[in-house]
């Protein structure tokens, strides 16, 4: 598996794939567009939180 981007990595207005609370079980990814970056510090070990345009809360587990 691809290493999880550092927060320097995501911008606004990227396209991410993102794992949302209820799918961290099975790993499910979700697609979307960044439109505003949740988590303060430059990495975390789950990935990056971040709220996509569509309304969805997930960390970022890779850039699309």
């Amino acid at each position: 598996m691809d290493a999880i981007p550092t927060r320097d990595k995501i911008k606004i207005g990227s396209s991410v794939s993102i794992v949302q609370k209820q799918d961290q079980g099975s790993g499910k990814l979700t697609e979307g567009i960044v439109k505003r970056i949740l988590t303060s510090s430059s990495f975390h070990p789950h990935g990056i939180k971040v709220e996509l345009a569509s309304g969805k809360i997930g960390r970022v587990q890779k850039l699309s």
